[in-house]
């Protein structure tokens, strides 16, 4: 049960640093999860000091009270068969055990052709997989693709909407403005959102962040 404040009490889960695809812009390079209290658990994670099985997740996530909200992944993403490709066996299996309860999470994984299959399937699952975009021309990238939600990294001290180049409508973060939090809003958990959701770069990283999101890239 997180005891973060921007979570609230809901079920997280914490994955290895193995399962970042390896062309994540934030890895070593502001990712909030590599800095602060939650390194250190997701430090004691990757070396297997700390977890448990994927079967026995996946017995939790299937006990869990109905129409529970949990988040996968507060640290770490989705499995990989390979590097750079999402292990769709795996994540059908989470997608599965998650029927009746309101998971979701958020991937760096790129949509590729093979990933876009693993990705839309969780979805239309009932388990939500958000797109992770670094900029804005990302994200209309990535809502092109159609597949899923998409979400955005924003310069610290994001507090009002913006619009991408091809006008979507950013909406930042609730929880991230200290308005609720994850428990009461749900938002990320919603499939078939139109609005993108914004995080604001935080904490000693923000910096590296924002130097991210200002880089010119769609793919």
């Amino acid at each position: 049960m997180s005891r973060n404040a921007k979570t609230g009490p809901i079920p997280v889960t914490t994955t290895s640093a193995n399962s970042c695809p390896p062309g994540c812009s934030l890895q070593r390079n502001g990712c909030y999860a590599e800095r602060g209290p939650l390194a250190l658990h997701w430090k004691a994670v990757s070396e297997g000091g700390r977890g448990s099985t994927f079967d026995e997740l996946l017995l939790e996530i299937s006990t869990l009270r109905r129409h529970a909200l949990w988040r996968h992944n507060q640290a770490g993403d989705l499995t990989p068969s390979s590097p750079g490709v999402i292990d769709e066996a795996l994540l059908t299996k989470l997608a599965l055990a998650n029927k009746g309860r309101r998971g979701f999470t958020y991937t760096h994984y790129p949509p590729t052709p093979v990933n876009r299959a693993a990705i839309r399937k969780a979805n239309q699952l009932g388990f939500t997989v958000n797109l992770s975009a670094e900029t804005l021309a990302q994200v209309d990238a990535y809502a092109e693709v159609g597949i899923a939600p998409v979400v955005v990294i924003l310069p610290a001290g994001t507090t009002e909407s913006i619009r991408t180049p091809e006008g979507r409508h950013v909406v930042v973060c609730p929880a991230s403005l200290g308005n609720t939090d994850c428990l009461h809003c749900g938002i990320c958990q919603q499939r078939d959102r139109a609005a993108i959701m914004g995080f604001p770069a935080h904490g000693s990283g923000a910096k590296h962040v924002q130097a991210v999101f200002f880089e010119e890239r769609s793919s």
